[in-house]
């Protein structure tokens, strides 16, 4: 039963594959491949109960062997990245992980998003996931290398030459909010009162900056009510 259940996965895992492949919108990309990862989940249960059941059959364990230590995911939220024309380049630093065999890092990509897996190093796995990349990439121009503590991946520009400013759209979202909130509006120049133009970016100023910021408008302010005082006693 347990082999033709594998048998009947193991289609259904390579048809869904074909169909990520042709599939355009990241909505369906995504859901395809929600179910590639359930249908590769139930498969390793499998083939870990058919492994199971063999051992305990040909080799019972002891009863005083240790019990096999549980396997934990870490998600991962650090990485550097640099770009060239043709590629977005991710920097993961793993001690050691050029020591893993090939198949146990890789990564799954769709055209907005990456996940890097790195698997069993030291008894844990990996995870670090990347999504609303600023721009769309080329899977299949796209690749990875293990090196020397680290692992790099090359994202191909599906835009070849164009710059990203960030890596994924909250991060440009973010700062751009930021920024316009950190700057002050530009006066009307078409107010019939210029000293209220100036006060009104003051306050602005006053309102938005930093403790420096208002420390420096209001000796300004009172410096400016004396000398106006003094004007006035002469």
């Amino acid at each position: 039963m347990s082999e033709a259940r594998m048998k009947e996965l193991r289609s259904d895992v390579d048809e869904l594959n074909e169909l990520l492949k042709l599939a355009k919108r990241k909505r369906a990309q995504d859901l395809i491949s929600l179910e590639v990862r359930k249908l590769e989940t139930e498969l390793i249960k499998i083939k870990e109960t058919i492994a199971k059941n063999a051992q305990a059959e040909s080799t019972p364990a002891p009863s005083t062997a240790p019990a096999q230590s549980k396997r934990y995911q870490i998600k991962l939220n650090g990485y550097g990245w640099d770009q060239s024309d043709k590629f977005i380049k991710i920097f993961v630093t793993l001690k050691d992980v050029q020591s893993l065999p090939k198949d146990q890092v890789f990564c799954k990509l769709t055209e907005k998003s990456m996940e890097l897996h790195v698997k069993d190093l030291d008894n844990k796995d990996y995870l670090l996931v990347i999504n609303k990349l600023l721009d769309s990439i080329n899977v299949e121009e796209s690749y990875w290398k293990q090196k020397t503590d680290m692992v790099v991946i090359f994202l191909a520009k599906s835009h070849p030459n164009v710059k990203w400013s960030h890596m994924t759209e909250l991060e440009k979202k973010t700062e751009d909010q930021r920024n316009n909130k950190m700057k002050p509006p530009t006066p009307d120049m078409d107010k019939s009162d210029p000293q209220e133009s100036i006060m009104s970016l003051m306050k602005n100023m006053y309102e938005t900056g930093d403790d420096d910021m208002k420390r420096m408008i209001s000796k300004a302010w009172y410096e400016g009510q004396h000398k106006k005082k003094d004007t006035l006693d002469l």
